[in-house]
């Protein structure tokens, strides 16, 4: 009931282009509106007559509203998530790949998401002996020392009752499947179970011997493990296996050369601390006996009074792979946040290995619930490992870091971890190991449970990003140009250079094509390193909205100029109209050239051929024009004519002049850039 009213209350925020296309969208919108009514009045003032002011209107409405775009921007966040699938990263709501892009801060697990999932014992300790354990991964095949010399553990008794307990206490096998061993259950568990085969331990023969009568299952909130076991001569007896603090408050003896001493809770404590600080995951084991009548486990029967068997040392290297998402997402200015259940030591030992936090700072759960909200918001800003957490203290640093204008990534795989990855920007659940409330709650699934998955999955989000960018800065100039020429010509009391349904066509076949070739751009050379979008930063920038101003202007001046030059040799008014609308497509395909980089130079064999889509675009759009030009059927539907070779001649040359005049501005921008950042590569 807690668990649902949490995730219930935990909404989904919209993403931050949502935010933007809603504002945009009302803004053209609203703009398309007034200027309609504006130019319509103005007509009508004028004296030029209801029906030139309503067509006048009609083609401003039709040419100031980028009808394609809400299309475009859906295909390129679907190529986004086929892209995403091919790296593991399969994306469940739409939106989500756009705030990939975005994300500023990555709040993950550590177990099998920055690490292997590949537990080993390597250390087992009683409170007699520290016993080394050697192999790898869950092949039952190594041996032990102590202090450097081989044992068999057999001469160890109490050694030997610990290894047992970690197989009893356990939900885990372990089998051997065409020469690999594999494991059924929790990878920790497999682990132990691993460590009794080594030590010469039967797993089913230890359960037939020791059959479970009854058992406490792990939770988070009591951070423990509890069986009751009966043999066969009827003696009862209970093995306790957890967070090795939260075992030792339950015990007040401990097991020494096999009799029961008063706990020592400072040495304890000192070799689990040294234990951790070698990047070990640290389980504590307990025993207590009981009766033959007793075969119902309550948790009033393990809480106090049981006997401390000793420690297993766990570890679980990291991801080679991982570690390098970690750095490019430091390059491209995500911090990564670490949030484990292991102990602080271990967790400040593991950040050490990923670059991940300074190996010094780091907080624990207990102390992160003595936080207020305002506290939690500061330090959260600060502080990178997060240890001994639990689902609720995840849900308190989301929204802690979003509190402080943080776009928020978090990963989980359990049920109660649904409210916080339903409370991030981007909840990222695990394919393999994830609950199935986890993979609904989240907006990404990792296939591979591979924190590299992410870091993929956010260049892929800022590629898309930039490629939506893209398509709104290839879009809008045609349609603020066409809107322009529009304009002029009521101003000048001029005929209309293009009519509403010329109009349509050429925002149809661009939008279709060309527009559409940019979907698939290869990501730029510097997307990872880049800092994040800020998340109040509007999706027209203000260097977009001049580069959409300064196209426009160049557009609309060269297909208003070549109209009136038209008209003023003599030519008919559809002949004009139809070197206008040529002019605003070659425009068009000269221009989606320039768009491919916001800030590079296109100048060059990757410039102009590295996107085989904009140059097969570019020839469909051609080919489509000499229909709309010399067909005998495009010619009735759009009142064109045929022009001759002078007219694309002048077509084209303008078209040319506009794209390196878009070229010298971006080669200006570039210069300012270094100016201010002289390490600066664009």
């Amino acid at each position: 009931g807690a668990l649902h009213l949490l995730a219930a209350r935990a909404e989904s925020p919209p993403t931050p282009m949502e935010r933007d296309l809603a504002i945009i969208g009302r803004g053209l919108a609203i703009g398309a509106t007034a200027v309609c009514a504006a130019v319509f009045g103005l007509g009508v003032v004028r004296g030029l007559g209801m029906r030139y002011g309503l067509e006048v209107a009609v083609s401003l409405g039709v040419a100031a509203i980028p009808e394609g775009l809400p299309a475009i921007m859906t295909i390129t966040l679907a190529i986004g998530v086929q892209a995403m699938a091919r790296r593991q990263a399969i994306i469940r709501r739409l939106p989500a790949v756009e705030t990939l892009g975005s994300v500023t801060v990555i709040c993950s697990d550590k177990t099998g998401t920055l690490t292997r999932n590949e537990m080993t014992v390597q250390t087992l300790a009683t409170a007699a002996y520290n016993v080394d354990v050697s192999g790898i991964g869950y092949d039952p095949h190594g041996g032990f020392s102590l202090l450097g010399n081989p044992v068999v553990l057999t001469d160890l008794p109490d050694v030997m009752e610990l290894a047992r307990a970690g197989m009893l206490c356990n939900d885990a096998d372990l089998a051997h499947v065409e020469g690999i061993w594999e494991i059924n259950g929790d990878p920790t568990e497999g682990a132990l179970v691993t460590l009794g085969r080594k030590a010469g331990l039967d797993f089913r023969f230890e359960h037939e011997m020791w059959p479970r009568t009854d058992v406490i299952p792990f939770e988070s909130q009591h951070r423990f493990m509890a069986t009751l076991h009966h043999d066969h001569a009827g003696h009862g007896f209970m093995y306790i296996k957890g967070a090795p603090e939260r075992v030792l408050e339950m015990c007040a003896f401990q097991r020494s050369l096999g009799e029961d001493h008063p706990l020592n809770s400072r040495s304890w404590h000192d070799r689990i601390e040294q234990m951790a600080g070698q990047g070990q995951r640290v389980l504590a084991v307990a025993f207590a006996s009981t009766h033959h009548e007793h075969r119902e486990l309550r948790f009033g029967d393990v809480e106090q009074g049981l006997t401390m068997l000793g420690l297993f040392g766990i570890v679980d290297p990291p991801r080679t792979e991982a570690i390098e998402a970690v750095r490019q997402c430091q390059q491209a200015g995500i911090r990564v946040k670490m949030i484990t259940g292991d102990h602080l030591a271990t967790a400040r030992t593991i950040g050490l290995q990923m670059h991940i936090g300074d190996g010094k700072q780091a907080m624990s759960g207990q102390v992160l619930e003595t936080l207020s909200d305002e506290e939690l918001k500061r330090v959260v800003r600060e502080i990178d490992i997060f240890a001994r957490t639990s689902p609720e203290h995840k849900l308190r640093l989301v929204q802690a870091l979003q509190a402080g204008g943080e776009v928020v990534a978090m990963t989980g795989d359990g049920v109660n971890d649904a409210p916080a990855l339903k409370r991030a920007d981007v909840g990222v659940a695990m394919g393999v190991k994830g609950t199935e409330v986890a993979k609904e709650a989240a907006e990404m699934v990792l296939a591979d449970d591979n924190f590299a998955s992410i870091a993929h999955a956010v260049e892929e989000g800022r590629r898309v990003y930039d490629n939506i960018q893209k398509s709104i800065l290839f879009i809008l100039p045609t349609n603020v140009a066409e809107a322009g020429v529009i304009v002029a010509a009521i101003l000048l009391g001029t005929m209309l250079p293009v009519t509403p349904v010329q109009i349509l066509w050429v925002n149809m076949i661009t939008a279709v094509t060309l527009a559409l070739a940019l979907t698939v751009e290869p990501p730029e050379s510097d997307v990872m390193r880049r800092r994040p979008r800020n998340p109040g930063e509007a999706i027209l920038s203000r260097f977009l909205l001049w580069r959409i101003g300064f196209v426009s202007v160049l557009a609309a001046a060269g297909t208003f100029g070549l109209f009136l030059w038209e008209r003023d040799q003599g030519a008919s008014i559809e002949t004009a109209r139809t070197i206008a609308v040529n002019m605003l497509v070659v425009f068009e395909a000269f221009y989606v050239l320039n768009a491919r980089s916001f800030y590079g130079s296109v100048l060059s064999r990757k410039g102009l051929f590295g996107n085989p889509y904009v140059l097969l675009t570019i020839g469909m759009v051609l080919g489509l024009q000499g229909l709309f030009t010399y067909t005998e059927v495009m010619q009735t539907l759009f009142h064109t004519t045929g022009i001759d070779g002078l007219a694309w001649l002048r077509i084209v040359g303008i078209g040319g002049v506009i794209f390196l005049l878009v070229e010298f501005e971006k080669y200006v921008f570039r210069m300012m850039l270094r100016q201010r950042s002289p390490d600066l590569k664009t």
